[in-house]
């Protein structure tokens, strides 16, 4: 059974608007809704939801086509580098599906994206045509305030769509990558300069470390700070590595750390290869969690008498 797994991320922190995005999800056949975050000082909506190739191609639409009515990206404002209303949609593959399908579902989505809303799309991941363009950040690049100057630039017109600015809207940036880890960590002091230069010890284009995306945000109702972490590969950079080297940053800076949290669902590998790191566990696999193990039995056709 295939399974490919969406995790759309839309410009909002508005309660009413998330869930009528999320009901587009939740009313799709075959298309199962997994877990969503959203919040003020991003003020972003994360989604995650899996299906079949059909419905979670038709899910991935018909919410961002209800987030394209619903977002003024006039009034936007948020400490998140974002594009447009419907910022990034990627498409991962999960089981029985390779990431050439997801690739081909990332085309069609923002194929019948910009014709049915007028809006620029970009693919970006395993999907972008040119190394650059598998790049997140070189797409985002002055994000949606200087969108307008960057897109009628020769070398950054979109996939799909005309090189023209819809103000209300932005543009779209989809494609297709493997599972990654979104990681967030929380720390004691209200300073963003201070967060800023941990996050960029740790930010791959910024000297640190292959696979990793970071940045700083202020949590004004906490009075703290946060690094926000994309680890696009955590086998090749593994989560304890990149959380190890943050704790030397923060006692850099006499900095405590008081929390973290993955945003979005977290991937069984990361979590296995960090307990086994500070564990020191010799022999952890999937295999040997126990809940995996009986799943594997009921696949096989294991029953209880």
């Amino acid at each position: 059974m295939e399974i490919i797994e969406c995790v759309p991320n839309f410009s909002t922190s508005d309660s009413k608007i998330a869930e009528l995005i999320l009901h587009e999800i939740r009313k799709t056949e075959n298309a199962f809704l997994l877990d969503y975050t959203f919040d003020d000082y991003y003020n972003r909506l994360v989604v995650s939801f899996v299906g079949n190739r059909e419905s979670v191609l038709e899910a991935a639409l018909s919410s961002a086509l209800k987030a394209i009515e619903l977002i003024d990206m006039r009034k936007h404002k948020g400490q998140h580098p974002r594009l447009g209303a419907v910022d990034v949609v990627p498409f991962i593959p999960i089981k029985d599906v390779a990431i050439k399908d997801c690739i081909e579902i990332a085309r069609k989505f923002g194929k019948t994206l910009a014709e049915k809303c007028d809006v620029p799309v970009y693919l970006y991941g395993e999907a972008g045509a040119k190394p650059e363009r598998k790049d997140l950040d070189w797409i985002r690049e002055g994000e949606y305030e200087k969108l307008a100057e960057m897109i009628v630039k020769p070398e950054r017109r979109p996939d799909f769509g005309s090189a023209k600015f819809n103000q209300k809207t932005g543009a779209t940036i989809t494609g297709a990558r493997k599972i990654m880890a979104g990681f967030n960590v929380n720390l004691g002091t209200p300073d963003l300069k201070i967060a800023k230069k941990i996050a960029n010890a740790l930010h791959e284009k910024k000297g640190g470390f292959s696979s990793v995306k970071a940045m700083a945000a202020f949590i004004a109702e906490k009075n703290i700070t946060q690094i926000g972490m994309s680890i696009s590969d955590f086998e090749k950079t593994p989560l304890y590595r990149v959380f190890e080297a943050l704790k030397v940053e923060c006692a850099r800076y006499n900095v405590p750390i008081v929390g973290s949290e993955f945003c979005g669902l977290a991937p069984l590998g990361a979590l296995i290869d960090t307990a086994s790191y500070y564990l020191k566990i010799d022999n952890l696999s999937e295999d040997r969690v126990l809940e995996i193990a009986v799943q594997n039995v009921m696949k096989k056709g294991g029953a209880f008498e």
